[in-house]
């Protein structure tokens, strides 16, 4: 499972008198939704993985840490501040998941979380992944799939707004608020152009194409009296919203 160091005994695993002992290992389970957390079913099905994982490779499971309804966009999770903070302390030598979105679907926090509590001190096992990051080839791993997952979210957050912007163009409505400039036909479905809001919209592609910055041109429009939607001044962000839709 793991690389043996030269001395023989494995990174991240205790030896006492007798000889080497199981690590320690802190599993960690989450689920996203409030539903998913109400039905626990995959609560359910995480622990048992890990049971089942900790059992056929002699790892000590110390306990079990349960985020439920927390999203993996911020570290900032009870449950896994609580896991850290085992890690830390030295009550757990490594970390325990399912798969590694549990734990983070972010590179920069996962390499954070290298950085501060993989690399050397303490280990991150993954089930799905088959990652044990006790060895070097462990690490590696690890960081090459965590690149290749940030690289397909993008991609398909890239084919996305492609396709709403092609929606957008055909006149069709993309869901939330319509796009300033346009409002929502009775049929629901197609967008159709507001007079007064395309009068601000050809003025900002004048001021534009005449070499204006984004925020001189929304100082220009605030100049000349043009309001957003809801009567106040344009930002720089919304002239760029407003020229790309």
């Amino acid at each position: 499972m793991a690389t043996a160091l030269a001395s023989g005994v494995t990174a991240g695993t205790r030896r006492d008198r007798t000889g080497p002992v199981a690590t320690r290992v802190v599993g960690y389970v989450r689920v996203s939704t409030d539903k998913q957390a109400e039905r626990g079913l995959s609560l359910d099905a995480q622990r048992a993985k890990l049971l089942g994982y900790a059992a056929l490779y002699d790892l000590e499971l110390v306990d079990t840490v349960v985020d439920a309804g927390e999203s993996a966009k911020s570290l900032n999770r009870p449950g896994l501040q609580r896991v850290l903070a085992m890690l830390k302390s030295g009550a757990a030598d490594a970390v325990l998941v399912v798969k590694l979105d549990r734990l983070t679907r972010s590179v920069r926090d996962l390499g954070d979380l290298v950085q501060r509590y993989f690399t050397n001190k303490a280990a991150l096992l993954s089930v799905s992944e088959s990652i044990d990051t006790r060895s070097a080839a462990g690490r590696l791993v690890l960081n090459v799939l965590a690149s290749v997952a940030e690289w397909e979210r993008e991609a398909i957050g890239e084919r996305t707004a492609t396709a709403m912007q092609l929606k957008a163009q055909r006149g069709e409505f993309t869901g939330g608020e319509a796009p300033f400039g346009y409002r929502l036909a009775a049929d629901g479905v197609r967008l159709e152009p507001v007079a007064s809001e395309q009068r601000v919209v050809a003025k900002a592609r004048e001021l534009r194409g005449a070499g204006l910055s984004l925020r001189a041109t929304a100082a220009e429009l605030d100049r000349l009296g043009f309001r957003s939607r809801v009567g106040k001044t344009f930002a720089a962000s919304q002239v760029a919203r407003m020229l790309v839709e």
